[in-house]
């Protein structure tokens, strides 16, 4: 009897045993200091240091920005979130994304993926007003994913709900939901006239509706049944992930987990609380570090782990004070979050985007230890694709690079060119650091950030960072050939080249 040929779809399943998983870790405001793997010694991380043990750290990679929407907007298109003014959402703005667009889970299910995203979201939901009381699309599903359980804005916006897929979780239609970002709505007590319900204090932007002890951005009415507890973030997010993975296991998949850790309000769970000593923020890095644990206990549970690339990161550099007064600073000690970088979360300078990255695949690494490679997350989309033998249609992931060599190999070279987003622009180009002129008015919120050098000048800003990484010396002045070559070499991206 002759041999019976394969079939189109054994034949596929064949070529999807092949495809590795893909699981990117994505916490919200970890700064390059803030794991012990890069330098802590106030407490440990032993769950991400193991990732870092095992594949590659990253001592030059980047967020594609300085703040939250503009960094994920950008992982998840592979375009400059200029491009489409991407900027940090109010917590009922509609979806920035254009889901008629190409997108990096649309991309990786034409390979063969099953797709979801668990985690704080802040991209926007719905097409204008957005009625929570009703399916609320289009959202995560609309742009690729199979599945999505998220945390709608972040932790210090309304609403305070999760939303699953397009539906809100646990809602009682009886008491519907409504949210405010302009007017004071319904009988909640709010921050500013109930100090005393609260457990920290907060600014005045953040004293609008209490929920659970915390006062937050915008008012809300309704919703009572609905409403989430913040300490029970850990346990939510990651069995909604443990799941998926479950699920999944017998198919290639991609899960995007962007942590709401350790953005504030940072309210970790009694399981960590006190654990740091640094308080609320230095516990909520060590909830973020078991949450990252389970999950990839998980994936060996499965079986799957060593045919899994995981990407660990974060959105943008760190940020003590903003908006609680939960002791971030006063209790920090002698840790530096920023690794020694200048500048932090909203910052123009290195620290406003330079992060920790690992990336680990026991089936894929050709080298592992540290590298140098430069490297910004706008290039996952087009690494993945090439991880996937996945072709890219025209003017698709147009600022992305293709740097799969550095992602499996440290010793493997990264960009030559850079581009980091803040408040303005910054090109690197080899040894080089150019900082635009910022010709505009520092937004008041900002500018009230007096902890954190938000790197917005008038002049010009050139840094060597061979001799400088720490940028504490502007020599604009004396190379003027260069910031005029940078500035049109910034000039020639804005028009796509």
């Amino acid at each position: 009897m002759g041999c019976q040929q394969p079939t189109i779809d054994n034949q596929k399943e064949s070529s999807n045993a092949q495809l590795p998983n893909v699981v990117i870790f994505y916490v919200d405001d970890l700064g390059y200091g803030d794991l012990s793997s890069y330098g802590m010694t106030k407490t440990q991380t032993p769950s991400v240091d193991a990732l870092a043990a095992q594949g590659i750290r990253y001592t030059d990679a980047h967020s594609s920005a300085a703040t939250c929407t503009p960094s994920r907007y950008s992982l998840l298109t592979g375009q400059y979130a200029f491009r489409n003014e991407a900027a940090i959402l109010p917590g009922d703005a509609p979806l920035i994304i254009d889901h008629t667009k190409p997108t990096l889970p649309k991309m990786l299910k034409r390979a063969g993926y099953k797709t979801a995203v668990v985690g704080k979201w802040h991209l926007g939901l719905g097409d204008g007003f957005v009625d929570w009381n009703k399916p609320v699309k289009p959202g995560p599903l609309e742009l690729g994913f199979d599945y999505s359980f998220l945390m709608p804005a972040t932790g210090d916006r309304v609403p305070t709900v999760y939303l699953e897929n397009h539906d809100v979780v646990g809602l009682d239609f009886d008491d519907p939901i409504e949210v405010s970002y302009k007017a004071r709505i319904g009988d909640r007590p709010v921050g500013t006239e109930n100090p005393e319900l609260l457990k920290q204090t907060a600014d005045l932007q953040h004293s609008a509706t209490i929920v659970n002890g915390i006062s937050r951005i915008g008012w809300m009415k309704g919703g009572k049944a609905a409403e989430w507890v913040d300490e029970d973030f850990p346990f939510v997010f990651t069995n909604k992930a443990i799941e998926f993975i479950k699920e999944s296991k017998d198919d290639p998949f991609f899960l995007f987990f962007p942590f709401h850790d350790i953005h504030v309000p940072r309210v970790p769970h009694e399981m960590f609380a006190g654990k740091s000593g640094m308080g609320p923020r230095g516990d909520a890095i060590l909830q973020m570090d078991w949450m990252t644990g389970k999950i990839v206990d998980e994936l060996k549970k499965q079986g799957v782990y060593d045919n899994t690339l995981i990407i660990f990161s974060s959105d943008n550099g760190p940020v003590m004070d903003d908006g609680y007064a939960d002791l971030a600073e006063e209790l920090k000690g002698n840790h530096d979050p920023s690794g020694g970088f200048r500048g932090g979360k909203y910052s123009a300078y290195e620290a406003g985007t330079r992060v920790p990255m690992i990336v680990t695949y026991p089936n894929g690494i050709k080298e592992s230890g540290d590298s140098d490679a430069m490297i910004s997350h706008i290039d996952i989309y087009k690494s993945l694709a090439s991880l996937t033998n996945t072709e890219l249609d025209k003017g698709e992931a147009v600022d992305s690079e293709d740097l799969l060599g550095a992602f499996l190999n440290a010793k493997a070279n990264g960009r030559s060119e850079m581009l980091e987003e803040s408040f303005t622009l910054s090109i690197r180009n080899a040894n080089w650091k150019y900082i635009e002129p910022f010709d505009g008015t520092t937004p008041a919120w900002l500018a009230n950030k007096t902890a954190i050098e938000n790197g917005l000048m008038s002049e010009p800003q050139l840094f060597n960072m061979k001799s400088d990484p720490k940028e504490r010396v502007n020599i604009a002045d004396k190379h003027p050939e260069i910031v005029s070559n940078l500035q049109k070499r910034l000039e020639e991206i804005r028009q796509g080249n």
